[in-house]
């Protein structure tokens, strides 16, 4: 089973948990080497797909595949500390169950959910939706799906838009868009919204 990571510095992670955030945007790799990019049906017999044209390579058209797909189940990526096991659990080699390598703790999955096997997580998404486009085409709707929320303090101010970070410190803004614009900055580097990258835009399901 493949796994996803979230953003746990401005609690993207818990959103998805909470079933706040339903959509993620990912940036479409090496776009820079391609003349043109679309995302369409070029032939009956072929699926609807981000295609790229490479004009020094004979210039042909180039399938660029998501890295998932419709109907897949995923597992959301947590440390095993997030996960709630216990630091006195036994860490136990995946090829030989035989064979402890010490503690969880003493991993490093402890606290690096990147180190963590795929068959501790405990949460899982399936895909529902899976499309290509413009990262500044998102919409006020979709906004809100990734992970966006509503201010419903008077203190902050009603209509206020924005999210929190790990420190319980809320950014917030006058418009949904404003806020994502600020977060996929933080999140995948200053200048990315200016920039309007191509992306896939894959929408899920929380199954628990």
């Amino acid at each position: 089973m493949k796994k996803i990571m979230f953003n746990d510095r401005y609690g993207l992670t818990q959103a998805v948990i909470e079933g706040r955030k339903t959509m993620t945007r990912r940036i479409v790799r090496n776009q820079e080497e391609y003349y043109e990019l679309r995302w369409f049906q070029p032939y009956v017999t072929r699926e609807k797909a981000l295609y790229g044209y490479d004009d020094l390579r004979g210039g042909i058209w180039e399938v660029i595949w998501p890295a998932y797909v419709m109907h897949e189940v995923v597992a959301v990526a947590q440390s095993y500390k997030d996960l709630g096991y216990s630091d006195f659990a036994l860490d136990r080699d995946p090829k030989d169950v035989q064979h402890v390598r010490g503690t969880l703790k003493q991993s490093a999955g402890w606290n690096n959910k990147l180190f963590v096997r795929a068959e501790a997580y405990k949460h899982r998404i399936r895909i529902t939706d899976v499309r290509c486009e413009r990262l500044q085409d998102i919409s006020y709707a979709d906004c809100l799906k990734e992970g966006i929320r509503p201010s419903f303090s008077e203190s902050v101010g009603i209509g206020k838009y924005g999210y929190i970070d790990d420190r319980g410190t809320g950014l917030w803004f006058d418009t949904p868009r404003a806020a994502f614009a600020s977060l996929i900055d933080k999140v995948s580097g200053k200048g990315t919204w200016d920039g309007n990258p191509w992306v896939f835009v894959y929408e899920f399901e929380l199954l628990g």
